[in-house]
């Protein structure tokens, strides 16, 4: 379930470590969201203007990327960033494509939390792995296994469960429900087009998503422009406060470092691991969330996030266990050749 780290270590140091990439994996994740939507919808910052938000936290990503592109020049031995320019004319046209379905990705991503709770948030995008397996079907000619397909099935009854537990209440929104739908439909095409795109980059995912933000940074102009938040920024009653750029700041500082921590998370434990840890973590987030928001739900409601929370954890289970029964199998077709 895990990989060990490199080096001479204990094993109780190892599982320690883990411990806490894990656990560090579960609070900015959830700190992101919390903050997210605190920032997107709550009557405290009543900021009607979730496209800056999105794009505020581009800029940080993007500015905390490149400062650590130059830090690397001037301390060498200290700080490790790859190469690259993103200004780059062959860049740009290699991963440009990319970079847009990165900027639908996470505009919908933002635009559904501003409209639906946090409680249900895990419910609204949870179609992912459902798309996932069409459009690896349609552009990659991959086939799925039935079970996996079962759990899909499953997913998709899970969802229309909880839309309908969702809309006898107060709370539903079915533009956020849509912008969740569509963020899970760009999630997937973004994790299929990543893989031929970090060919490009040299496998390096830190230069990827430097190159991401910057490019999302310049497209979210014309969209700002376009949904008129320009004007409803700069008559922004808390503009001129401290305290709203301090939480601009942390929100994409968060961004910027779960990031990081979900890519340490694979990197100790395996993707498995990571599937399983985020699918918990998820749920965790659903009960919190019930409790600060003071949201009674019923039976039904629960029982949608568990048949999507079981079928998705079952699904990346038989997946793993089909990827390492494929590699098997290749070592022994290798091993009877060398015969």
């Amino acid at each position: 379930m895990y990989k060990p780290l490199e080096g001479k270590i204990s094993p109780m140091k190892e599982y320690i470590h883990i411990i806490v990439v894990v656990v560090s994996y579960w609070i900015i994740s959830m700190v992101t969201v919390f903050i997210n939507k605190s920032l997107l919808s709550s009557d405290y910052f009543s900021l009607d203007a979730p496209l800056f938000v999105t794009w505020s936290q581009c800029v940080f990503s993007a500015g905390i990327c490149f400062t650590l592109s130059r830090l690397s020049k001037i301390f060498p031995g200290v700080i490790s960033f790859p190469e690259g320019n993103p200004l780059d004319s062959n860049t740009i046209r290699n991963v440009l494509p990319l970079s847009i379905l990165f900027t639908l990705m996470i505009a919908t991503n933002n635009l559904c939390l501003k409209y639906v709770g946090v409680a249900f948030y895990y419910v609204g995008r949870s179609l992912t792995t459902v798309f996932n397996v069409i459009f690896s079907f349609i552009l990659l000619n991959q086939k799925t296994s039935g079970r996996c397909i079962m759990c899909c099935v499953a997913i998709i009854a899970g969802f229309w469960l909880g839309v309908d537990q969702e809309s006898l209440t107060d709370s539903f929104s079915l533009i956020g429900t849509i912008y969740g739908v569509v963020g899970s439909l760009a999630l997937s095409l973004y994790s299929i087009y990543t893989k031929k795109t970090l060919v490009f980059v040299n496998q390096e995912v830190w230069l990827l998503s430097y190159y991401n933000n910057v490019y999302s940074m310049v497209m979210f102009m014309p969209l700002l422009i376009l949904n008129g938040e320009i004007p409803t920024v700069l008559e922004y009653k808390y503009l001129g406060e401290l305290w709203f750029w301090g939480a601009l700041v942390v929100s994409g500082v968060c961004g910027f470092a779960i990031g990081y921590v979900t890519a340490l998370q694979i990197k100790v434990t395996s993707p498995l691991t990571h599937n399983i840890s985020g699918t918990a973590k998820a749920c965790a987030q659903t009960v919190i969330a019930t409790q600060i928001y003071s949201e009674s739900k019923s039976f039904t409601w629960w029982l949608s996030n568990i048949i999507i929370l079981k079928s998705s954890g079952l699904y990346a289970w038989f997946k793993q266990q089909e990827m390492q029964a494929k590699f098997q199998q290749i070592r022994q077709d290798e091993e009877d050749e060398k015969v």
